[in-house]
C-alpha cells in the first residue's frame, strides 16, 4: 500500500447531505457507461445510509429540483451537458451543490484542444498537437506530427471516435469518419514510455496507475469490455518517478481550472518524460474505472470513495 497522507472522513453522519440526486444515464455517447457508473455509486451511497436516489439525465432532474426533492447532486453523467459546464452552471444557478469541478473547470477539460493550449501556456508539458476544424484536412494534420499518431475528437470521451495511425494506410477510416463529424478533431503525437492516469481527490494526487492493455493500444474494448487489460497500482516503481507524475496531474488539474476530484490522463514520452494528455472531471466508476483502483491501493475502499467524493458538497464550519 502506497503511504499518501489523505485527510480522514470529516463526518459520518449520513443526514448531513441530505437527499442526493445521482444523475447518471443521460442522452450522451457515453450513456451505457454513465447507467453502470450511477448504478455503483447508488449502491455505494444507500449502503452508508444515504438518502439517494437515480436520476436519468438533466431534465429529469430539473423537475426533481423543482419538487423540492433534491439537497445536492452527485454527478456521474459522462460526457455531453454532463461534464461541459452546462448541468454545473444550471446546478450553480438553483444553489444546489453538486460533486466534481465547477463551470470553468468542467468546460474548458471537455475540449481537449483548449485544455492543451492552457497547459502550453502555464508551461506544463503536453504531446504535440494539431487541432483539425471540422472538414480540415486531416491526413495533413497527421502528416505534419509525423506518424504514428492518434486522431480523436476534441469533445469526446470513453475512446470513442479515436483512431491510430500507424502510417498513410490507416488514413481512411479516420476520413470517413472526419466526413461525417460536426466538431472539431484533435491530432496527437503518439507516445511510447507507457500510459498513466492520476485521480485526484481534493488536493490529494492518488497512487497513478499503469494501464497495460492485451493489444495494441488501450481502446473503448480494453476499458470497459476485457478482462486482460492490467492496472498497475502504482505505476511506477522508481519512487522519485511516482512523486513526479502526482505532482505533474496535480498541477495539471489545478492549471485547467478543476477541483473537488477527477482524473488525469498522462503518457510518457520514450526519452522519459511524462506528458499530460486531458482531463476527466466526472471519471468511471464501473468494475474497470481506475480512480476506484487508486484509492483501494491507499486503503480507501469504493463505498468510503464515495462518501469522500460527496463530502466535498458539504461545505466546513469555520469556527
Amino acid at each position: 500500500m502506497t503511504a499518501i497522507a489523505v485527510p480522514p472522513p470529516r463526518f459520518d453522519d449520513p443526514a448531513r447531505f441530505g437527499r442526493v440526486a445521482v444523475l447518471l444515464g443521460g442522452v450522451s455517447s457515453e450513456r451505457e457507461v454513465s447507467l453502470n457508473s450511477g448504478q455503483n455509486v447508488l449502491d455505494a451511497l444507500l449502503a452508508r445510509g444515504v438518502q439517494a436516489f437515480a436520476v436519468d439525465g438533466i431534465p429529469a432532474l430539473v423537475e426533481a429540483i423543482r419538487a423540492g426533492k433534491v439537497d445536492r447532486v452527485f454527478n456521474i453523467l459522462h460526457g455531453g451537458d454532463g461534464e461541459n459546464g452546462v448541468l454545473q452552471g444550471l446546478l450553480q444557478s438553483l444553489g444546489v451543490p453538486y460533486t466534481g469541478p465547477g463551470v470553468l473547470g468542467s468546460a474548458l477539460t471537455m475540449d481537449k484542444i483548449r485544455t492543451k493550449q492552457v497547459w502550453e501556456a502555464a508551461g506544463l508539458p503536453t504531446a504535440r498537437f494539431e487541432r483539425i476544424p471540422a472538414g480540415g484536412d486531416l491526413a495533413a494534420a497527421a502528416r505534419s506530427l509525423g506518424f504514428p499518431v492518434f486522431v480523436k475528437p476534441s469533445a469526446e470521451g470513453s475512446s470513442v471516435g479515436v483512431f491510430r495511425l500507424m502510417g498513410e494506410d490507416d488514413l481512411a477510416p479516420a476520413q470517413a469518419f472526419a466526413s461525417t463529424y460536426a466538431g472539431e478533431l484533435l491530432a496527437e503525437q503518439m507516445l511510447t514510455g507507457g500510459e498513466f492516469t492520476v485521480g485526484i481527490l481534493g488536493d490529494v494526487a492518488l497512487p497513478s496507475v499503469r494501464i497495460v492493455p492485451a493489444g495494441d493500444w488501450y481502446d473503448y474494448h480494453a476499458k470497459y469490455i476485457a478482462d486482460d487489460t492490467q492496472y498497475l497500482c502504482p505505476g511506477l516503481d522508481d519512487g522519485d518517478d511516482e512523486a513526479s507524475i502526482r505532482a505533474l496531474a496535480l498541477a495539471g488539474f489545478r492549471a485547467a481550472g478543476c477541483s473537488g476530484w477527477g482524473r488525469v490522463d498522462v503518457m510518457r514520452h520514450a526519452d522519459g518524460r511524462f506528458m499530460l494528455m486531458e482531463v476527466n472531471t466526472a471519471p468511471g466508476m464501473t468494475s474497470h474505472s481506475l480512480v476506484p483502483k487508486a484509492a483501494a491501493n491507499i486503503g480507501i475502499g469504493f463505498e468510503a470513495l464515495c462518501w469522500r467524493i460527496l463530502e466535498q458538497t458539504v461545505p466546513e464550519v469555520v469556527g
